[in-house]
């Protein structure tokens, strides 16, 4: 009558009690481990600027690119342009319908999902002549699902 005794559980009753405070951990956790990816900015052509010194089409090669990420184009405003194109235009070097021109020399454009055309039209060979560039943009992670 005194010894000891033995509580008969079940699996059930045990994974009711501890699942509830698995997730809520895990919850509380993802919180610090699932970091935003701030957006990153990026100067094309580097020091060289949105010009023809460099081939514009190598500059994007080894980089990893986001929807949202900035580039900054450099150039002199009074020598060059940059355009927001799609495929068509950039193979062609023909602006399409609906192309975005910019010519500030300072311009900030921020990259869609995809893949993104820049070509440049200022004078009638700039594009044909290698200034031009293609950049696809991943989703960014923190655009992902959780």
């Amino acid at each position: 009558m005194f010894g000891p005794r033995f509580v008969s559980v079940s699996v059930a009753a045990v994974a009711a009690a501890i699942v509830p405070v698995a997730i809520t951990t895990m919850l509380l956790m993802g919180g610090d481990m699932i970091q935003a990816r701030r957006q990153a900015t990026y100067v094309v052509g580097g020091d060289d600027g949105w010009d023809l010194a460099i081939p514009m089409y190598t500059w994007p090669q080894g980089k990893t690119f986001y929807a949202g990420d900035i580039l900054v184009f450099k150039y002199d405003p009074q020598d060059s342009n940059v355009m927001v194109v799609n495929r068509t235009a950039y193979e062609t070097c023909r602006p399409n319908d609906g192309a975005r021109e910019f010519d500030s020399g300072n311009d900030r454009i921020q990259l869609n999902y995809g893949y993104n055309y820049f070509i440049g039209t200022y004078n009638e060979y700039d594009c044909g002549a290698g200034l031009k560039m293609a950049i696809r943009a991943l989703a960014s992670p923190s655009d992902s699902p959780n």
